[in-house]
């Protein structure tokens, strides 16, 4: 069965935060598979949080977040900052907005999706 490894950035366990994905205070890691069902794997906390940054978007927090999910297929986030771009197109990670802060509602649209971020996580695997 096909399934994806995706992490959402978490303010507490029912709630995505309201802020850049590299200021989570943890990530709730989920297994998602193709039929619709879903399983929480960890609560991984983010040591990146705390980060010093030297700019806006700082290059070495990216790197930092990253390496924190580098098990991860998918940066699940009701928001995401300048380091977006790095993450679409400098790692093999996925990020897909969940357009909902409302974690039970943000597994629903992966689920949802799961296709579409699937063809997605295979291109990034394939670079």
């Amino acid at each position: 069965m096909r399934k994806l490894k995706v992490a959402f950035g978490m303010e507490n366990d029912n709630t995505l935060i309201d802020a850049h994905y590299g200021d989570s205070d943890f990530f709730a890691i989920y297994e998602v598979r193709e039929n619709g069902t879903f399983e929480l794997l960890e609560k991984r906390h983010n040591s990146a949080k705390d980060m010093e940054e030297e700019e806006h978007g700082d290059p070495r927090k990216f790197k930092a977040i990253i390496n924190q999910l580098k098990d991860v297929d998918v940066l699940a986030a009701f928001r995401m900052g300048p380091n977006f771009l790095r993450i679409r197109d400098e790692s093999n990670k996925v990020v897909f907005f969940t357009r909902t802060r409302d974690l039970k509602l943000a597994l629903q649209r992966i689920v949802e999706n799961f296709e579409n971020i699937w063809e997605q996580v295979q291109e990034k695997n394939k670079q």
